[in-house]
């Protein structure tokens, strides 16, 4: 009896795990859509690359972005460069980057 227990003791963790990381995963593809509005939309991105923990932002016009919603979103600093952004964002850069692919 004490196995049974155990075995739904376990199973529900596993389904609250799984509901957790979903709900994140959610998150952050609205905070990536958030990115993107704040970068001018997907018609101002020229080209985009993630470099270890930059991501690094080509665009037609600079003018659009709106730094403080892009701060507001965790990134640690930005650096501007002619047309081009450099976003520190740690360790979601790759993954910022997959997520915008999904989205073009």
């Amino acid at each position: 009896m004490e196995y049974i227990q155990y075995i739904i003791i376990i199973a529900v963790l596993i389904i609250v795990a799984i509901a957790i990381i979903r709900s994140k995963s959610k998150d952050f593809k609205y905070e990536v859509n958030k990115l993107v509005a704040y970068l001018g939309g997907r018609d101002n991105i020229v080209s985009y690359e993630a470099n270890k923990s930059r991501f690094i932002v080509t665009l037609k016009d600079v003018k659009k972005v709106n730094k403080e919603g892009i701060q507001k979103l965790g990134a640690q600093g930005i650096v501007e460069i002619n047309d081009q952004l450099k976003i520190i964002l740690g360790e979601g850069a790759h993954q910022l980057k997959k997520h915008i692919d999904e989205l073009k």
